[in-house]
């Protein structure tokens, strides 16, 4: 006997749990005290584990106990069983044969009966290969559990940022207004041309709660330990942008664990995705959150400079088709900003120059959407069914659905109401007792309820998409597809160029001439 810590190791995982209370924390506890106290073990110490499955051995528990061991602290390790101290046979045979004695630690096992001190114990690495096997086909259960409910649309994982668990139904997401309203700020920003490190920035600035933050303000306790509570990050940013969760749809399987002993995920390719569309409330619309990913398909380094440039990912060279891309410096004037062809940059004999300045290329498109305004205010029949047609078109599938089932629930609710007539007459006529009527009723009430919820949630959902369809939008991202710039053209004397505009909704695509000379005229004069 000497004054080192017997260290009473306890270990419990979400599978042990399902057995009953003798595998707790409390009652290994119990078995490890009376152990040692009547085998006159002094100085104990427990170190406890709850929740961790015996696979792994990032636990902190066994880091303290190993710690401790290794600072020469422990002189026994006392387990209810093998099964406790680890289910990966290599690694606990390592430990009991290897690493234990090197640091002069005796092991006792109880259950098993393993003394290291005592015996060789011939039998202990079969038990050891058992229950790393039983670990094996207990992960091989859950992962059959959990392919199922993936394939049953259910959402696999907690709720994401801006959602929150429904008080009456554990697998159902609802919007957690504050966050939600976050969410938009960040899609509507992006949509406005700022990058993910640039919208990072703004929140952190307006000082926003992060979501660790602000999941720990609401009492969750499933955070990231290491996540910054007072910064928000790029990556952050960037993963709120890309998750069709905020557009309504569940996504299961995005990864997957290497194996049962290794926990470390691994992205799973889009392809192996099963997404389940409108499977709850969305935060943004469809719309919204497909123009953000054709932005995001556009990704550029955040400038130096505060104001953005909205020309970024939408201009193209006319000839090779490339993107143009902007040239901006400190030392440079706002006049002598240019977007400049991509493959001449790369290489002078890839193509022709295309050079416009951001000056002119703005004054241009300023000047075809005021006559487009005119347009619009001339023609606004036109212009908004040309606008609606094409909103329509992209988002046919998803109104289809939501008018289908609007139908459908206006049909049943109606046909409700008539069963409420007969059920009533049936039960006055003595057909049906008292409490079979009431049994009836209550379930038909309860269904109608559910029913004129979600009727009232589609009309509202296909009011604003039609109206969001009609509406002229009111930036330029929303407004215009892409720019296309020709070579410049001296012939005249005068440096122009032709600029096709394209815009979203296909009402037109308008063509104008730049002409350098005639531009910085009107700049001086004004």
């Amino acid at each position: 006997m000497t004054d080192k810590i017997t260290a009473l190791y306890c270990r419990l995982s979400q599978d042990d749990m399902l057995q009953g209370e003798s595998n707790s924390i409390t009652n290994q506890k119990a078995i490890l005290k009376k152990y040692a106290d009547e085998n006159g073990f002094r100085n104990t110490a427990y170190y406890v584990d709850d929740g961790v499955s015996g696979t792994t051995w990032e636990r902190d528990g066994f880091k303290e106990m190993m710690s401790d061991i290794e600072d020469g602290n422990v002189g026994i390790v006392i387990t209810k069983d093998l099964s406790r101290l680890g289910r990966d046979y290599l690694k606990t045979g390592e430990l009991i044969e290897m690493v234990f004695p090197d640091y002069d630690v005796r092991y006792i096992a109880i259950n098993d009966g393993v003394d290291t001190l005592k015996s060789e114990n011939e039998l202990m690495a079969f038990k050891n290969i058992f229950y790393d096997w039983y670990a094996r086909d207990t992960s091989k259960k859950i992962r059959a559990v959990f392919k199922a409910k993936g394939q049953s649309g259910k959402h696999l994982s907690n709720p994401i940022y801006g959602y929150k668990h429904s008080e009456t139904d554990n697998n159902l997401w609802v919007i957690d207004d504050e966050a939600a309203e976050v969410v938009r700020k960040i899609f509507h920003l992006c949509i406005d041309g700022y990058g993910p490190a640039q919208i990072a920035r703004i929140l952190t600035e307006e000082g926003i709660p992060t979501p660790t933050a602000y999941a720990l303000s609401q009492g969750r306790d499933n955070v990231h330990k290491n996540a910054n509570l007072n910064r928000w990050g790029m990556e952050t940013i960037s993963g709120i942008l890309e998750k069709p969760e905020y557009a309504g749809h569940t996504v299961n399987f995005r990864t997957h664990v290497k194996s049962y002993k290794n926990k470390k995920r691994v992205d799973n390719p889009k392809e192996d995705w099963l997404i389940f569309e409108n499977t709850h409330e969305a935060i943004v619309t469809q719309q919204e959150f497909d123009l953000v990913q054709e932005f995001r398909k556009n990704k550029r380094r955040p400038t130096k400079h505060e104001e953005v440039n909205p020309f970024s990912g939408i201009c193209y060279c006319a000839d090779c088709g490339k993107k143009l891309y902007l040239c901006r410096a400190t030392t440079m004037t706002v006049d002598q900003e240019h977007l400049k062809c991509g493959t001449y940059a790369k290489d002078k004999n890839g193509c022709t120059i295309h050079f416009i300045r951001t000056i002119v290329l703005k004054e241009i498109i300023l000047g075809e959407l005021n006559k487009m305004i005119s347009f619009v205010k001339e023609n606004e029949g036109e212009f908004v069914q040309a606008a609606m047609d094409n909103s329509v078109r992209k988002q046919s599938s998803e109104l289809a659905k939501s008018r289908k089932k609007l139908k459908e629930s206006e049909k049943r609710i109606a046909e409700l109401d008539r069963l409420f007539t007969r059920l009533y007459e049936d039960n006055v006529s003595g057909k049906i007792s008292d409490e079979r009527f009431a049994m009836m009723s209550a379930g038909y009430e309860d269904e109608q309820k559910k029913l004129r919820a979600t009727v009232a949630e589609l009309t509202a959902y296909i009011d604003t998409a039609e109206q969001k369809s009609a509406d002229a939008p009111e930036i330029m991202h929303e407004l215009i597809e892409k720019i296309v710039v020709h070579a410049p053209d001296k012939s005249s004397g005068h440096r122009t160029q032709e600029i096709e505009i394209h815009y979203r909704f296909d009402v037109a695509v308008t063509t104008a001439v730049a002409d350098s000379m005639k531009y910085d005229k009107k700049r001086k004069a004004a």
